[in-house]
């Protein structure tokens, strides 16, 4: 009995402490974020001032962006409605116009060798994201398979 209720107090511990730690953890402003995008891209692509300077303009941009969206998201998913399949479309398509535009955008700040970086950067970034996306899907694939097993 004694063993059980160590055990018991054990687990309850663990999960609490668990649970506090993911709680503690603050969110970056959207000014600290671009800061920090701007110095670790002036690290991995040599950038000079001037160009630091641009590409900051660019990315707040994005930044701005991408949080007027979220905002956006959240509230359509608050109200309980989803996007229709010609809704979808529209916001991937101007999602790559997006892209598209930012490429464009710097193309002109970077040199030819700086850009040929930042394209292999992205293109890392994405298979990252992928693969992060694949891992999480086949990890929820699997609980699932393991729930009807049980």
């Amino acid at each position: 009995m004694k063993k059980i209720m160590l055990m018991l107090l054990l687990v309850v511990g663990m999960t609490t402490f668990a649970q506090e730690k993911r709680t503690q953890k603050e969110k970056l402003t959207s000014e600290q974020h671009v800061e920090l995008q701007v110095k670790k891209m002036k690290l991995d692509l040599n950038l000079n001032d001037k160009q630091s300077v641009e590409v900051k303009k660019v990315v707040a941009q994005q930044v701005k962006r991408r949080e007027a969206k979220r905002a956006e998201h959240e509230a359509k998913k608050d109200d309980g409605t989803k996007p229709t399949s010609n809704e979808i479309f529209e916001m991937r398509n101007e999602m790559l116009d997006e892209q598209i535009a930012i490429k464009n955008e710097m193309k002109k700040i970077l040199n030819a060798e700086q850009f040929v970086k930042w394209e292999k950067i992205q293109a890392e970034r994405k298979d990252k994201m992928k693969n992060r996306i694949g891992k999480s899907m086949h990890d929820r694939k699997k609980l699932g398979e393991d729930l009807k097993v049980n």
